[in-house]
């Protein structure tokens, strides 16, 4: 239980944390799209699926709630295998191989 102080100091905290990840957000989106290098841009979509975990475990605790596990969870399931996709393509140029030889 927090007393009436410590449920003020735990929104204007969860806030300045929402602010500075969907700031963060937009700053990776901006790299995405201009970044120099495609290793950039897929550094930058991998710290964007960060992000929206970082902001869906925010809003778990904004609500009260653990029901958001399980989707941050999955979240960063997705991310991992997408970030292996694009390692792969920017290696090799594709992602699943047609030829065995």
């Amino acid at each position: 239980m927090l007393n009436e102080f410590g449920a003020q100091m735990l929104d204007v905290v969860l806030w300045i944390s929402f602010v500075g990840v969907t700031i963060s957000i937009f700053i990776l989106v901006y790299r995405t799209i201009m970044g120099p290098t495609n290793p950039d841009r897929a550094v930058a979509l991998d710290a964007i699926g960060i992000n929206m975990m970082a902001l869906v475990g925010l809003q778990a605790i904004n609500l009260g709630t653990d029901r958001l596990n399980d989707v941050v969870l999955l979240i960063g399931i997705l991310l991992f295998i997408g970030t292996i996709a694009i390692a792969k393509f920017l290696e090799k140029g594709v992602i699943i191989d047609r030829h065995n030889h």
